[in-house]
């Protein structure tokens, strides 16, 4: 019994001496692991920060890629959903990511129609239907300032909204009501810069011969423009039979753009006018015209059912005087998307290469 118990002694401490090496290492090995492996809080708070260490690891510096990918991707998803606040802090976000591209290179837009040109040479960079004649709604209002103008009216005369400046036709509200009186310069940046209707309206009646005369005035002065497609039936753009082709309005923004109170007015971000005594501001209908990555020198949006969501911009890209026109636009803020998709595909270094090599032509 002696010799047994002493043989288990034995085994019995061979076997705990070889079982305490192989503890140490696993706890050796745990404790290196959680020093070597960051937390999750750290990861989180400086993930593209470059590491204070000489001999940063690869693969954190991958992580910090993907994770500075999938923020930008997620700063231009909350864009399109989360309203024209989110949109302005989009348009801010510096160094965003090149924009999705179809087999040829060329952005993808969500405007059912548009045309981008180059206005200084009327090359043509980029187009889809642009010869489909469509309703442009409020984008009438370029031509409605162009045509007041043109008949060099007193700019200081009062002109006041009456019940015949009241949309029937849609019955879409207003915040310049019945009575109100305003100089015709007023009306005019009132028109532009909020798209007012009833603005529109008291401009056209006051025209010389009243309402008719002025639109009249408006298809004359498209024709002496060689607009094709282009026809008008109100000063206001409520009437769907208010139409035009990207093409036609490409030609359209750039006559507009040579009238200075026209680049002012429609670029202008927010204005107070008193309205019976009482001060009230009016803000653009293009949340573009606050950024300060855009440099626009005309800007008009348009809206009714018929014609969906439209933009049109004369905007310097690449230091040059670009005209961007997107017609039916799906969804509330695509359009300002679109711009902005066409405004990263422009400056991408590849773009600029491929532009310098080759040319479409002009618009005709």
């Amino acid at each position: 019994m002696k010799i047994r118990r002493t043989v288990i002694a034995i085994l019995s401490v061979f076997a705990f001496a070889s079982v305490i090496p192989g503890a140490a290492n696993a706890a050796s090995h745990k404790a290196e692991s959680k020093q070597s492996t960051p937390s999750k809080s750290a990861k989180s708070e400086k993930p593209a920060k470059a590491s204070k260490s000489a001999k940063a690891a690869p693969a954190k510096e991958a992580v910090a890629r993907k994770g500075g990918r999938g923020a930008k991707e997620a700063s231009l998803a909350r864009t399109e959903t989360k309203g024209r606040k989110m949109a302005y802090r989009e348009v801010q976000t510096p160094h965003r990511a090149t924009p999705a591209v179809d087999g040829d290179g060329n952005p993808l837009l969500q405007s059912a129609a548009f045309m981008i040109a180059d206005q200084a040479t009327g090359n043509v960079i980029l187009e889809k239907n642009s010869d489909a004649v469509l309703p442009i709604a409020s984008i009438t209002k370029l031509m409605t300032a162009m045509v007041v103008l043109d008949a060099r009216l007193s700019l200081t005369e009062t002109i006041t909204v009456t019940s015949d400046d009241v949309d029937t036709l849609r019955n879409s509200s207003s915040h310049v009501p019945v009575g109100t009186e305003l100089a015709r310069e007023d009306m005019l940046r009132l028109a532009l810069m909020s798209s007012e209707n009833r603005a529109s309206s008291a401009l056209a009646r006051n025209y010389p011969g009243g309402y008719q005369a002025f639109v009249a005035a408006m298809n004359r002065k498209a024709a002496s423009l060689g607009l094709r497609d282009t026809r008008f039936s109100d000063a206001t753009g409520l009437n769907s039979a208010n139409v035009s082709s990207a093409r036609d309005l490409v030609k359209m923004v750039s006559a507009a753009s040579r009238y200075p109170l026209i680049r002012e007015f429609s670029t202008t971000a927010n204005y107070v006018v008193h309205l019976n005594g009482r001060p009230r501001q009016f803000n653009n209908t293009n949340a573009l015209v606050s950024s300060p990555d855009w440099q626009i020198g005309v800007s008009k949006t348009g809206f009714i059912n018929e014609s969906g969501k439209c933009l049109v911009m004369q905007a310097w890209l690449l230091n040059k005087p670009m005209i961007i026109v997107l017609l039916d636009s799906f969804g509330r803020f695509t359009r300002v998307a679109d711009a902005q998709r066409v405004k990263r595909w422009l400056e991408s270094a590849a773009v600029q290469q491929k532009l310098a090599l080759h040319s479409r032509g002009p618009a005709t």
